[in-house]
């Protein structure tokens, strides 16, 4: 059955909601009247419309916030943990490393170990192809193959 353009709008404005309120307490009786259906029809079509539950696309925005705030802010996890919306640190790590696969501590020392490397060797994180194009220079490849008289060589 297909879903009607002002239903529609109702769980894309209950997304929306989501997307700026994502720090605070949300339930699926707030989402729900939000758009201004019943929780179970709200539930039944968000999912259908974003291949995930309320919860799941909630939890997915506080994680990917926290992952941004772990990687550039020098907050304590338990400062980013409430400030993304949870109220449990057990939860928030438990959570953070299911999507993410490492604790958000790791998370952090990992992120603070890309930066300084790039910092210390910023040619090593910059794709070569950007390099080249930026000041000229050949890959080994293309230097043996123009000096032997391959591609784009002289006979």
């Amino acid at each position: 059955m297909p879903i009607t353009a002002d239903v529609y709008k109702k769980i894309v404005d209950a997304k929306v909601f989501i997307d700026d309120h994502f720090d605070s307490a949300i339930d699926l009786d707030v989402l729900a009247g939000e758009a201004c259906l019943s929780r179970y029809h709200f539930h039944r079509l968000f999912r259908r419309i974003y291949q995930r539950t309320p919860h799941q696309y909630l939890t997915f925005k506080r994680i990917d916030r926290a992952q941004r705030m772990l990687a550039s802010e020098d907050c304590t996890v338990v400062e980013v943990c409430m400030q993304v919306g949870f109220e449990s640190i057990g939860s928030f790590s438990m959570l953070f490393k299911k999507e993410i696969g490492v604790a958000p501590g790791e998370y952090r020392e990992a992120s603070k170990l890309r930066r300084a490397e790039a910092e210390a060797q910023p040619r090593r994180v910059i794709p070569f192809c950007f390099i080249a194009e930026m000041t000229g220079e050949k890959s080994d490849g293309e230097k043996s193959n123009n000096e032997e008289g391959g591609v784009g060589g002289k006979e």
